[in-house]
């Protein structure tokens, strides 16, 4: 047990006696005396404690871990399916250092319409790159072009969600595979 720990108990330990003195003195007391009120004071001494008591005790119960639903993901070996042809901006990064040129290949995000939002990757074909705050033209493909399809109709204005920032806005220009 650490310094604080122990400080920590012995404060609990000392709070639970004054609690248990003013019990006492409230039960030998009569009713409206300041004896009572004292008592019922010292009883409420306790109230701040209680609280931290039963989280600890809370904390101290073995519980099972929760069972992680399945989460769908891309396959690597599956090949680039576009379902949209878009236009995308990638907002400046809010570092200089980070100003570099976006390679070729697939990047992950989710497509956010109001407070929706869809997995998806979008393509930057072989050989390209391209700097941020330009708009460019770009394929992409949802996980879940079923649920996600049927909101994203040309013209549409969406974000572009990695992790907790939003990295761009895009707005889509064709729909290229509407049956999947």
């Amino acid at each position: 047990m650490t310094k604080i720990q122990a400080r920590r108990q012995l404060i609990v330990i000392l709070l639970l006696c004054v609690a248990l003195g003013g019990a006492a003195l409230r039960h030998l007391s009569a009713p409206g005396t300041t004896a009572r009120d004292i008592g019922t004071l010292l009883m409420l001494l306790w109230i701040p404690v209680i609280g931290n008591v039963i989280a600890w005790l809370i904390g101290r119960v073995k519980r099972k871990p929760a069972v992680a639903a399945p989460v769908a993901t891309f396959t690597e070996a599956a090949p680039f399916r576009p379902q949209l042809q878009v236009e995308l901006t990638l907002r400046p990064p809010s570092v200089p250092a980070e100003d570099i040129a976006i390679a070729e290949g697939e990047h992950h995000c989710a497509f956010v319409l109001g407070n929706e939002g869809f997995s998806g990757k979008w393509q930057v074909p072989e050989g390209g790159s391209f700097r941020r705050g330009t708009a460019q033209v770009l394929p992409v493909e949802f996980l879940t072009p079923a649920l996600a399809l049927p909101k994203f109709q040309p013209g549409t204005v969406f974000r572009m969600l990695v992790g907790e920032s939003f990295i761009g806005d895009g707005r889509v220009l064709q729909v290229l595979d509407a049956g999947r």
